[in-house]
């Protein structure tokens, strides 16, 4: 049997294959190189998960790759018809960002509910001045999204006393359906955004999600960009019709030095790094080859993605 070809779309630092050397021959590419290699490729990397060139490039002539594994949990990035039609698996890095995206986000929360982001500015200041913070436990929280991340962050939350619902794609136990969003939103004092990107989600916080809330809600996004209308955010914080947000992630990355969001009072931007802590890339780099022995092994594969729905079920 012929040694397999795995193909890599690069990002730098390289991901660390050498425990696949002899059991595969590995090749590199960019984004402008794809298209002409995929057709010769028995598995993709595609360890540039910000890169769109596989949703670009997949449509072209030729063979494609059986298996399609992307270094990140979302797969928007990727997914297109041709792709979703297709009989090649498709896995993510499930797993590898759930308690650090979680612990971002509790600091997040005390972050604003202590009121450090003004505390810091006053320091640069030199100004002293005494204010009174707000106390955590006893709050309510809404997470959107009941996916490893989603339950992560629940849990996470539940530590420092708040109570916190779960809204996923459907009802069953422990989880709320989209039909309870806008009740539970109403009484939120935190509202955090995780889900996948989909048609179903794109969206979603949009100036009326953004009025159900109440005036002393704060709202953080770590699930994609493109879940919030982020122009309605805007206008929402400009109006006080919430009392602070954070955002990790935005529709174009990186943000333009130019958009208003960087001005917007109670506002915190964040570089898309909730979950990327020191040695994360050396995880994502060890889960890929642990997934690649079970491939060819003839193993079922871990995390597979249901590409119709765009995000791996069962949860």
């Amino acid at each position: 049997m012929p040694t397999p070809a795995l193909l890599v779309l690069d990002a730098e630092p390289l991901p660390r294959l050498g425990r696949l050397t002899g059991r595969a021959h590995v090749e590199h590419t960019d984004a402008k190189g794809l298209a002409e290699r995929l057709p010769h490729a028995d598995v993709l990397l595609v360890w540039d998960f910000t890169s769109h060139a596989v949703r670009d490039a997949w449509p072209g002539e030729g063979p494609r790759p059986r298996w399609v594994h992307t270094a990140s949990a979302g797969v928007d990035h990727l997914m297109c018809p041709e792709l979703a039609a297709s009989d090649t698996v498709v896995t993510n890095a499930r797993g590898i960002f759930d308690q650090p995206i979680a612990e971002y986000v509790a600091a997040l929360v005390l972050a604003m509910a202590k009121d450090l982001p003004r505390t810091l500015e006053l320091q640069r200041e030199r100004t002293w001045r005494h204010r009174e913070s707000q106390k955590v436990a006893g709050g309510r929280a809404v997470v959107v999204g009941s996916g490893p991340i989603g339950r992560a962050i629940a849990g996470t939350l539940g530590a420092l006393g708040i109570t916190t619902a779960l809204v996923g794609r459907t009802a069953r136990a422990g989880v709320h359906g989209p039909e309870d969003l806008d009740r539970l939103l109403a009484r939120a004092d935190w509202v955090i955004a995780a889900a996948p990107l989909t048609e179903q989600t794109r969206g979603m916080f949009d100036a009326r999600r953004f009025g159900v809330m109440q005036p002393s809600a704060r709202f953080v996004n770590i699930g994609r960009g493109q879940l919030v209308v982020e122009d309605a955010l805007a206008e929402a914080l400009a109006k006080q019709w919430i009392a602070g947000a954070a955002l990790d992630v935005f529709e174009s990355e990186p943000l333009p030095a130019d958009s208003p969001l960087w001005q917007v009072p109670g506002l915190i931007v964040s570089p898309h790094m909730s979950g990327d802590i020191v040695g994360w890339r050396d995880e994502l780099g060890t889960q890929f080859v642990e997934l690649y022995e079970l491939w060819a092994a003839g193993e079922p594969l871990k995390n597979v993605v249901d590409k119709q729905r765009g995000y791996v079920p069962g949860h």
